[in-house]
């Protein structure tokens, strides 16, 4: 990996790069992967033999890299110069960058043209071998200027996000103070779009951050919104039915406030702000406190004077008192009580052993020196006595410098510890990794034994039963069940947090402690709200949908806890991050049992050329799309769900987004013909309508398209072994996938020529009705329906799926 370029360089020309950062900060993978080329020909050059061979083939490869780096910085610049044109916040930087970058680039191309081995040098003119210094110094501009427009087009990004963002807010205000449900609908259509669009935004900059903490709070974030989406939908559609509720009001009002706290989190780490300037702390957990303290004492093998005692003691006695949030627990067992208040006592006496090891070894090292310096003061006094005597002053001060500087490396030697300090920092250090073991087994324990215990989701069931016969003394039990049941994990994750091994994980924690704390009075009030009108539809949907929050959360849970227990035995490098990935179908057990493969890099490069034309075709049918009237219309939410679908295996391509091995993309392709077929089912419908001509003209395309998501499947759900085979199916995939995009960019310009046709002829006739896609008022039956394909929810929900549960730590 290459590191960021530096505004300075070594004056002999070694072509270090070195760090930016205090200035232009990347904070994204792909500013850093866009770099590592250039740094490479910028490295060739530069560190080039003083004096090597000036034969042809030398001088032609080094003209050779020079035009390269001119060339590749010319197009560069141009699209940089693109960029400030449309801009304009933007324009004097960067065109100021793209000017230095264009000048270095230039001069790179004339310090490099070198003509012929017998005159390297024309008419005195500087080369890169006659002016090495020149060469550095327009590497440095060269990359310094790269940097800084790559960092500014990055603040475009941000800048479409917080757009985004924006938009979303205010389609938001507005659904919270929507008072029918026809105006609802409408706006909660247009409001799945903004989402989408906030989704793929949030979800790329995700996968390009380069701090994984960031990474995280990101997944946290988006975690939220996903699904919060459905829960306002229903805690509106309940509100709307039944506007005189409180506990409907406040049930509505909670998942409101939740999508706005997480939008602005979103934005404090796109933007690397917080409100106040200060940025976020963690709270201090126990891995942490027990790994900085044995840094501490093992530090001391090496130097003696670096702390004191008190430093030991104070680090020692913080972790102890963290271990209370272990012991006091109700729910610890006495056997995991008793073993780490053990093991915290026996951490205070080892660590008492160290300081009088430790403070032994001090005092034999002061002694000894004040008698090294007594007998150094007397040595160097004769020395130069008996010097000056020969007037020999010169070597008396040769002799003083020596032997003062063996003193001086006796003196650093004696700062070393004991053999018997030795032995008691290892004791020291294998107590407090015991104490952590310890910690470790009874958190994962807790939440293993309150995981099983409320794998049946009794409570849960028992809450929709009384609220849907009207029980309110029932719901109340219950109620209290469930907060007991909130709290008991609500400690847990807490106590998660403390073993969690890693930052990233540690945020999963404190995300699913706040996720437990606000959705268990979320499903009481919807659970209320039910009771009060248990006839209602909407009331019962909404209870649902809070449900299925709790219970996805548990299972985000029990994902963490593998998650934590890997981390700790070590297998992190063996597990992948896990995912939000899309469903595979129910057809698709054989695809559990396959092992997932990653590409090399020769077969990465070849499906990337597939990922390019794929992404095109996205664009084409996103571009196709906006031009409907009806946006909502079936057809074109199918579209939109597979271009979704298709962007990410071109992410795939890339390397990047949620689809990480070859399983996920055969999930992912399943997934996509399933939807192909969907479409195929409504193109069929809508051809009923069509005159003969029109008629045949999209069935035989949907024979096609049928033909091809048929073909798609079969591939992904074929089992294969060896590198070869799983490469040929990874292409086929991907190319199937190609096809059937082809074919629905061909599709959506003709059906909406066709359907406003037929719209203006029904319209002359007065007889709108006749249409199947005809604008009906809405009904509240439409809105108690689970399937709300009316507005588009279904396309959000699959677009909603690159929002992810911790995606990446």
């Amino acid at each position: 990996m290459a590191s960021s370029p530096s505004t300075s360089s070594s004056s002999s020309g070694s072509g270090s790069v070195g760090n930016l950062d205090s200035a232009l900060e990347i904070k994204t993978r792909s500013v850093e992967q866009t770099l590592i080329p250039l740094v490479s020909q910028i490295t060739t050059l530069i560190n080039h033999k003083d004096k090597p061979k000036k034969t042809e083939r030398t001088l032609r490869a080094i003209q050779k890299v020079g035009q390269a780096v001119s060339i590749a910085v010319g197009r560069f610049v141009t699209v940089g110069e693109a960029i400030a044109v449309e801009n304009e916040e933007l324009k004097e930087e960067m065109g100021l960058a793209c000017f230095e970058a264009r000048r270095a680039g230039d001069a790179i191309a004339q310090l490099t043209d070198v003509v012929s081995a017998e005159q390297p040098e024309l008419d005195g003119r500087a080369t890169i071998f006659s002016d090495k210094t020149a060469m550095v110094k327009a590497a440095r501009m060269l990359l310094s200027s790269v940097t800084k427009v790559l960092v500014l087009a990055d603040r475009i990004v941000i800048k479409q996000i917080i757009t985004s963002r924006n938009k979303v807010l205010v389609t938001l205000d507005q659904l919270e103070t929507v008072s029918s449900f026809q105006e609802f609908v409408q706006i909660f259509s247009h409001f799945g779009n903004e989402m989408v669009e906030f989704a793929h935004l949030t979800g790329d900059r995700q996968n390009d951050l380069k701090d994984e903490k960031k990474k995280a709070r990101m997944a946290a974030a988006r975690a939220v919104l996903e699904k919060c989406t459905m829960m306002l939908l229903t805690a509106s559609k309940t509100c709307l039915r039944h506007p005189d509720c409180e506990s409907a009001r406040i049930n509505k009002d909670a998942v409101f406030h939740r999508m706005r706290f997480a939008l602005e989190q979103v934005i404090e780490i796109v933007t690397d702000a917080r409100p106040g300037g200060d940025a976020q702390v963690l709270p201090v957990n126990i891995y942490s406190g027990i790994k900085h303290f044995k840094g501490k004492v093992e530090s001391l093998r090496d130097e003696l004077y670096a702390l004191t005692p008190e430093t030991l003691h104070s680090h020692l006695e913080g972790i102890g008192e963290q271990t209370q949030d272990f012991t006091d627990s109700a729910y610890t067992s006495h056997e995991h009580r008793e073993s780490i208040l053990q093991l915290c006592h026996a951490a205070r006496q080892e660590l008492q052993q160290v300081v009088c090891d430790w403070t032994y070894a001090t005092d034999q090292n002061t002694a000894w020196r004040q008698r090294n310096c007594s007998w150094n003061c007397l040595k160097f006094d004769l020395l130069l006595f008996l010097c000056s005597w020969v007037n020999l002053q010169c070597f008396a001060l040769l002799l003083s410098q020596e032997d003062f500087l063996h003193f001086s490396q006796q003196s650093l030697k004696a700062k070393e510890a004991t053999e018997e300090m030795e032995l008691s920092i290892l004791k020291t250090c294998q107590t407090v990794s015991e104490l952590r073991r310890e910690l470790h087994k009874a958190a994962v324990g807790r939440a293993t034994d309150l995981l099983k215990c409320h794998k049946d989701h009794i409570v849960l069931k028992a809450l929709k039963g009384s609220g849907g016969e009207g029980n309110l003394e029932a719901v109340a039990e219950y109620s209290h069940k469930l907060t007991e049941q909130k709290e008991q994990l609500v400690e847990t994750c807490r106590l998660l947090r403390h073993i969690s091994g890693t930052e990233p994980l540690e945020i999963t924690c404190i995300h699913a402690e706040e996720t437990f704390q606000i959705i268990g009075p979320q499903i009481i009030s919807a659970a209320q709200t039910l009771a009060l009108h248990p006839s209602s539809k909407i009331a019962k949907e909404n209870l649902d949908v809070f449900c299925e929050a709790w219970e996805s959360q548990l299972n985000d849970m029990a994902i963490l806890l593998r998650e934590i227990n890997d981390v700790f035995e070590g297998r992190r490098g063996d597990k992948k991050m896990y995912l939000s990935l899309p469903r595979p179908g129910k057809h698709s057990a054989n695809l559990k049992m396959a092992k997932a493969a990653k590409l090399d890099a020769e077969e990465q490069t070849t499906i990337a050329k597939l990922g390019l034309e794929l992404r095109l075709l996205t664009s084409d049918v996103d571009s196709e799309s906006e031009k409907w009237e009806d946006r909502e219309h079936e057809i074109v939410r199918q579209g939109q769900s597979l271009s979704s679908m298709a962007y990410s295996m071109y992410l795939f391509t890339r390397g990047e987004g949620l689809l990480k091995t070859t399983l996920d993309l055969f999930h992912q392709a399943e997934m996509f013909s399933e939807e192909g077929f969907q479409l195929c089912s409504s193109l069929q419908a809508l051809t009923s309508q069509l005159e003969e001509e029109e008629h045949t003209v999209i069935l035989l395309e949907t024979e096609k398209l049928v033909a091809l998501c048929q073909q798609l499947q079969v591939t992904a759900r074929t089992a294969v072994q060896g590198k070869t085979a799983m490469f040929q199916k990874v292409d086929s995939s991907i190319q199937n996938t190609k096809s059937i995009m082809t074919v629905v960019v061909y599709l959506l310009p003709l059906l909406n020529k066709l359907i406003r046709k037929y719209k203006s002829e029904l319209s002359s006739l007065g007889s709108p009705q006749s249409w199947k896609d005809k604008q009906c008022p809405v009904k509240e039956d439409s809105l108690n329906s689970k399937n709300t394909n009316g507005f588009g929810v279904r396309a959000l929900e699959h677009h909603m799926g690159s929002l992810t549960f911790l995606e990446s730590k």
